[in-house]
């Protein structure tokens, strides 16, 4: 037996609402709303986020009935929440928030098979391995052509007036060349065998002049086709036994006819067309009403939007948020065949993982022509002294769960985090004033952040990561330390907005419950002399630059330890060399081949060439300084103590004007 509504609406899941602005439901809310009504789940109080007062509902007709969503405003909503991007979910608790599109639709499913576990339907929105859009938007050029590329074509798309000759949006553009691309399953093979072998017995058959039904005319669709259906069916699958003909398993895996895209990622409906079909159904309506045709760059998109539609449920789920589906009459153009993509829109450049195996361009020759260059330019690695070599937490008196071994990790990995700790901490310690908030950046399981809760009673402290497994360990931690003065929100750092100054509007004043429950009037003259100290311990790559970015964009003061220099690469946000006289004296490729020496400083390797890699890593993070330095900021970079704690053993500490350090 379910439990009843109230029973599970553990949780507040807030949605943006435009109730004075067309179209009233953006892309992302009608996307989650889509999803809610899909997995018919009821484990969330809706909360629709308005600009201003009586609205007069104008989105009724695209919220599910059955939602019971509630109308808010702006400055009703928990600080917490008003700290990130909309969607955004909240636990009953109000320390755990979760931000961003994919993160939230992540978490509706979960939620979804955790009260119905027999619903593959919804499981299987996920993939294969569980992975669709879990890398972030910052790393991956699809997840960010869904999440973030596409909505926003749409939306400014809509926003145009009705009698403007608009061209297709670029992005609508590179999801049909998407579209046009070969599939590829892990078993692949075997679908292909069966593929070619149907083609086969359809050239037979037609030469033997058989009646029309005798096979389907698209032999790609029903074979396509019929095995995406069967991934959606609730009744378990029964592969077939027979290993098919001989002849067809002698023919080479190269000379296999390619799978075609059924969905948007293959074969199987996942929750990537769940994203997608709001957007394309906004698009292609607004075609129709303005009687403008389909474009016939098109075929593909439409003829996707059509099989989309026959997914089981997804037309009740369509008509609980008012979607109202194009007909393929009215699609007319848009399913002519053979028209192609334009060949001048071309995707764009894939940002380097930074958890991954992809590398720099391959070099010939090693670092000294660059670091030569810098020298003679008056450029050179400084490192300032450490301002407390000795410091060091009292570990022998700190509780369990402090304690990085709390981890699972080995002795020796255990007396390095905690030797690295010692420095973050006390750092933070210098620079944090009594009522600061903290953010730990890409906070993992929240060794730093716990510390710092601890030894900082008076401050705030947030944990900000976008693995929910880690936040989820750090979390249960805090719970154990009894630590009420932590936050924790599992998003990716574009969607954390909150400002980094408290007396904007995410900070409340000294002694306010600042998850949300206390009072929001603040003391500005009190809170303008207050700023929010930062700290990431080995962010990768650009990480590192987009944690000073947001620090500098907010006059906050920051400690980052950075690592992963090989993976710093050009990105859409950020250019390499970060400085000006960096980018006077160098090139793209010349700063690469100081990231990718950077990171030869493993204790394995030959003394001279750790040096090499050392300086290699000083004169990255002077870039990186004299990046922030040209905002205001004070900016020294360091070595930790003892230099032995990690072979990425820089640390750099910034301070903005006006900032006292203790």
């Amino acid at each position: 037996m379910k439990s009843t509504d109230s029973e599970e609406a553990h949780e507040s899941l807030y949605l943006e609402v435009n109730t004075h602005e067309d179209p009233v439901i953006p892309l992302h809310t009608s996307i989650t709303l889509f999803l809610l009504s899909y997995c018919d789940c009821r484990s969330f109080r809706i909360f629709l986020v308005s600009a201003r007062a009586d609205s007069g509902q104008p989105w009724k007709e695209f919220v599910p009935e059955g939602l019971g969503a509630t109308e808010i405003q702006v400055q009703d909503l928990p600080v917490l929440v008003r700290s990130c991007r909309l969607p955004t979910v909240l636990d009953r608790g109000g320390r755990f928030c979760r931000a961003g599109l994919a993160v939230v639709l992540r978490h509706v499913i979960s939620r979804t098979c955790e009260r119905e576990p027999g619903r593959r339907d919804v499981a299987a929105l996920l993939g294969f391995k569980k992975t669709c859009l879990k890398a972030c938007a910052e790393v991956s050029q699809w997840t960010r052509l869904c999440e973030l590329s596409i909505p926003s074509a749409v939306e400014e798309f809509l926003r145009q007036p009705g009698d403007r000759d608009s061209h297709v949006p670029t992005a609508i553009l590179l999801l049909e060349r998407k579209l046009a691309e070969p599939v590829k399953v892990h078993n692949d093979d075997k679908i292909r065998r069966q593929k070619l072998h149907l083609q086969q017995k359809k050239s037979l058959y037609s030469q033997e002049a058989p009646a029309p039904e005798a096979l389907p005319t698209q032999v790609s669709d029903s074979l396509e086709l019929s095995a995406a259906l069967a991934k959606l069916s609730v009744a378990e699958v029964q592969s077939s036994s027979t290993r098919g003909p001989s002849d067809i398993r002698k023919v080479k895996t190269t000379e296999l006819p390619p799978l075609e895209h059924v969905f948007a990622e293959g074969l199987y409906f996942t929750l990537t067309d769940v994203v997608l079909l709001p957007c394309v159904h906004s698009y292609l309506r607004s075609l129709h009403r303005r009687a403008s045709g389909m474009p016939a760059q098109l075929p593909l998109l439409c003829r996707w939007y059509l099989r989309v539609q026959e997914v089981p449920g997804v037309r009740r789920a369509a008509a609980d948020c008012g979607l109202a589906f194009l007909s393929p009459q009215a699609l007319g153009s848009g399913l002519l065949e053979g028209a192609a993509v334009p060949a001048g829109v071309e995707p764009e450049p894939e940002p380097v993982q930074e958890s991954g195996g992809q590398t720099q361009v391959a070099f010939i020759g090693g670092p000294r022509p660059t670091m030569t260059k810098l020298k003679e330019s008056g450029i050179a690695a400084v490192f300032s002294p450490h301002p407390c070599p000795s410091w060091t937490l009292d570990w022998e008196s700190l509780p369990a769960a402090v304690n990085p071994t709390e981890g699972k990790m080995s002795d020796v990995r255990a007396v390095r985090k905690r030797q690295q700790l010692n420095n973050l901490v006390s750092m933070v310690t210098r620079l944090a004033r009594s009522g600061d908030t903290v953010v730990d950046f890409c906070s993992g399981g929240g060794h730093v952040g716990i510390a710092l809760a601890h030894t900082l009673p008076q401050c705030q402290v947030l944990l900000i990561e976008n693995k929910e497994e880690s936040l989820v360990r750090a979390e249960s931690r805090c719970v154990e330390l009894g630590l009420g003065n932590v936050g924790f929100i599992q998003t990716n750092l574009d969607y954390f907005t909150g400002p980094f100054q408290i007396g904007n509007d995410w900070g409340c004043a000294a002694g306010a419950d600042w998850m949300g429950t206390g009072s929001l009037e603040h003391d500005g003259a009190r809170e303008a002399e207050w700023s929010v100290p930062h700290v990431a311990l080995h962010a990768c790559g650009v990480a590192t630059d987009m944690v000073m970015e947001l620090c500098v964009g907010a006059g906050a003061a920051f400690a980052i330890s950075p690592c992963c220099y090989g993976f710093i690469q050009n990105t859409l946000k950020f250019t390499f060399p970060r400085s000006q006289k960096f980018s006077d004296t160098l090139s793209y490729k010349e700063h690469m081949i100081l990231c990718r020496f950077a990171d030869q400083t493993a204790a394995q390797l030959p003394p001279d060439r750790r040096s090499i890699g050392k300086q290699c890593m000083g004169l990255v993070d002077l870039d990186r300084s004299w990046r922030a330095e040209a905002h205001g900021y004070s900016v020294r970079v360091m070595t930790m103590e003892p230099d032995s704690c990690s072979p990425k053993n820089n640390m750099l500490v910034g301070v903005p004007a006006g900032r006292n350090v203790n």
